[in-house]
């Protein structure tokens, strides 16, 4: 399992999540046994170094940096998480392949986030530790395979373990990534029901009243799609989609959206990032207390599969 490579206590990452996952934040789930992850985007190099020094005064437990490489200053974020020892390195929107060397060299564990097995293939050929096969199904900017599709066609395509990302929130979906053959599992909609995530309250009462009926998707027309709750941003969007607004035009509308929904609260203008499984969260509850859920249900799970397939075994014989 992923936890033995990566040093944790359970198979679980913590989505990196920008404007959202902190220092502070990813502590507090490292601290509970996950992979706590910074979310080095919207970041200038100073403040992911001064966020990797908080997560380390708070934890000692193994923490990663998720990096964004098309960030601005992804070079220089790339030599912070060198000088700073960071234990684990998660990336996304693109291939890492000319970094991989240098953080292999200085010990670090790296686990790109791949929206295809050729890109899978590719980061594991220049040394990549392990995937993350992530499915349309997660919140915020989303590739075009489901979980169940993407998870099982990477697990056929390389050696290295490959984690499951995208419409993850309990046991019972646990159980299912690992039964396609995923070795961990990656979750972001459900940390923002906890009562540490450092989200504004009307942002936090959003993900607990939205059904997966209430989830749209932005940004097709410009090859950007992004999942989110339904609100009047997202509908003055799609609507200047429809009317053939360039990528200039409806970037420049969606600027700050995020920030305003989660640090302002303005959940009407701002954007509301949260996957499908948000219809399935009902509660908020501690960073630990999620993650024990989680656990006992995976188990709890696994014996339920064993009576059945004894069951089967002896109808069978």
């Amino acid at each position: 399992m992923i936890n033995k490579l990566l040093g944790i206590k359970y198979p679980i990452l913590q989505g990196g999540m920008a404007n959202i996952s902190t220092g502070s934040f990813a502590s507090v789930v490292s601290n509970s046994g996950a992979l706590g992850v910074i979310a080095s985007g919207g970041m200038d190099k100073d403040t992911l170094r001064e966020e990797i020094r908080v997560c380390k005064s708070k934890t000692d437990g193994v923490f990663g940096v998720n990096l964004m490489l098309l960030h601005p200053q992804i070079d220089e974020l790339a030599k912070i998480v060198i000088e700073e020892k960071v234990p684990v390195v998660t990336t996304g929107a693109g291939n890492p392949s000319k970094y991989i060397e240098s953080w292999k060299k200085e010990g670090i564990k790296v686990v790109p986030v791949v929206p295809n097995s050729t890109l899978a293939r590719r980061v594991e050929q220049y040394g990549a530790d392990a995937v993350i096969a992530e499915g349309c199904e997660s919140g915020g900017h989303i590739g075009p395979m489901t979980t169940m599709t993407i998870v099982s066609e990477v697990v056929q395509e390389v050696k290295i373990p490959v984690i499951a990302a995208g419409g993850m929130c309990n046991g019972k979906q646990m159980v299912a990534a690992e039964i396609l053959g995923a070795q961990g599992m990656q979750m972001g909609t459900v940390f923002l029901a906890t009562k540490e995530c450092p989200i504004h309250e009307n942002y936090r009462n959003a993900i607990l009243k939205a059904s997966s009926n209430n989830i749209t998707v932005t940004g097709y027309s410009i090859g950007m799609p992004v999942r989110l709750i339904k609100n009047d941003m997202s509908r003055k969007y799609l609507a200047m989609e429809r009317k053939g607004e360039d990528k200039m035009e409806l970037e420049k509308f969606t600027l700050g959206s995020m920030k305003k929904a989660v640090l302002d609260g303005d959940t009407s203008n701002g954007s509301v990032m949260a996957g499908l499984v948000v219809g399935q969260i009902n509660k908020i509850s501690t960073v630990e207390e999620t993650i024990e859920r989680l656990m006992s249900e995976y188990y709890s799970e696994w014996e339920k599969i064993g009576e059945k397939y004894k069951t089967k075994r002896d109808e069978n014989r």
